[in-house]
């Protein structure tokens, strides 16, 4: 991982994560000897393993996947499949563990998507912070013109973080996301954030809407958006695999961010993802603090789950 990507182990970071899981941990990891009850694994084992599973919202693929793994394995105690799922989460999940490099251009632009409340601009704030930390200049777009005080919310982070805001009293979210990108690139920014409003996929206007805003940033700067970043709420559960289905048909998906992990029993989730289409997992949010969104690390993640 890059270096300025790595959290600071001085931030309790591991300690927020594991009790952020909580929920879906307790689900997860609930005691092996009881379910065997003093027997190997039968199909009776197998059966409950998989509600449990699927109740933490590992999916049916990502669920199928786990399951064969452990039957080949053929553990008998509790500790050899716990170790094996561990082993088998940590397959699934560490090609997505792929940290968002903003190197490569500047300004590096990307473009938040997702539905309404699922976290975009205060993940915005949150990742400007994370990025001024780490030395990189930000720059903020206010692309949010549907939702009431939207500009307002993304201008306190911007106060917060001491990062110029780019917005305007009236115009399209298109018209915002040029004029940032040329200030930027005037100003000599590092990164560019784009916040856009929320939408359901079947809202057919406004999903054409926001495929305009990513034409027009791409007419502002060749290349650009060099992240297409799909925010969602842990919470949705396996409707986030539909928003990350239908949102990678509209724009082309490159990097997710799930945020309100902490609270929920539903972080099973990122298996279901990953199982579906290796898109880069790049942040997890796991409280309100401004430290509490961090780039995604496999096998942190699977230790904080299973415990």
């Amino acid at each position: 991982m890059l270096s300025f990507l790595k959290p600071d182990p001085g931030t309790g970071w591991n300690d927020r994560l594991k009790s952020g899981l909580a929920r879906t941990r307790d689900l997860l990891n609930r005691d092996l000897s009881e379910m065997l009850r003093g027997a190997r694994p039968d199909a009776a084992f197998y059966d409950e393993l998989e509600a449990t599973l699927l109740a933490a919202d590992v999916g049916v693929a990502a669920t199928g996947f786990l399951l064969d793994r452990l039957r080949r394995a053929d553990g008998c105690t509790p500790e050899e499949l716990r170790r094996t799922l561990h082993a088998a989460l940590l397959e699934l999940l560490q090609p997505v563990a792929v940290p968002l490099d903003i190197s490569a251009h500047r300004p590096f632009v990307v473009m938040l998507a997702g539905v309404n409340g699922a976290g975009k601009t205060t993940s915005i704030g949150k990742l400007a912070h994370y990025y001024q930390q780490a030395g990189k200049s930000v720059l903020l777009a206010a692309g949010d013109t549907f939702r009431a005080a939207a500009r307002e919310q993304l201008e306190a982070w911007g106060a917060r973080n001491n990062v110029a805001v780019i917005a305007q009293q009236a115009g399209d979210a298109a018209a915002v996301a040029f004029d940032a990108i040329n200030a930027a690139r005037a100003r000599g920014v590092d990164l560019v954030l784009a916040d856009t409003a929320g939408r359901l996929p079947t809202q057919l206007h406004l999903m054409e809407e926001i495929r305009k805003v990513k034409r027009v940033i791409a007419k502002a700067l060749p290349g650009a958006p060099h992240e297409v970043m799909l925010v969602l709420d842990a919470n949705t559960g396996q409707n986030a695999v539909n928003q990350v289905k239908a949102f990678d048909e509209a724009l082309g998906v490159t990097g997710i961010t799930l945020t309100k992990l902490d609270g929920t029993a539903k972080g099973g989730v990122l298996a279901a993802i990953a199982r579906y289409k290796p898109i880069p997992l790049r942040f997890v949010g796991v409280g309100e603090g401004i430290d509490d969104l961090r780039p995604f690390d496999a096998a942190e993640f699977v230790d904080a789950l299973l415990g």
